[in-house]
């Protein structure tokens, strides 16, 4: 059973940063691919970033690349997402996930870019 509780969102400015995160209760973080999926309104599901259970690969989207960053704390069951330089199309519900597709996802946390 799934049990991924993301937080961290938030209204932010254009430009402006957040940091999410994500914490686990099972004990299969340490050995699982994660992933960052948003929904932004009206539209479907989008993959934004992936991170290996150790780490050493992550791979991006091009909407956020260069400026969103993911990483994880395996000592910790966390996983996070740094997002940097906000624009209003960021604006959208985020998910962790266990798969690329969002189909093992959280109930996600609200993230608004507005001025």
């Amino acid at each position: 059973q799934v049990q991924l509780v993301e937080s961290g969102g938030g209204l932010v400015q254009p430009g402006g940063s957040l940091t999410l995160s994500c914490t686990d209760a099972a004990s299969t973080f340490t050995n699982d691919w994660m992933f960052w999926v948003r929904q932004p309104p009206g539209k479907g599901l989008e993959w934004i970033a992936t991170i290996s259970p150790g780490g050493t690969d992550i791979f991006y989207s091009d909407s956020v690349k260069g400026r969103f960053t993911i990483s994880r704390d395996n000592a910790e069951f966390t996983l996070y997402l740094q997002m940097d330089r906000l624009q209003s199309e960021d604006t959208a519900v985020y998910y962790c996930s266990k798969d690329r597709a969002g189909g093992t996802r959280g109930q996600g946390t609200q993230v608004t870019v507005s001025s």
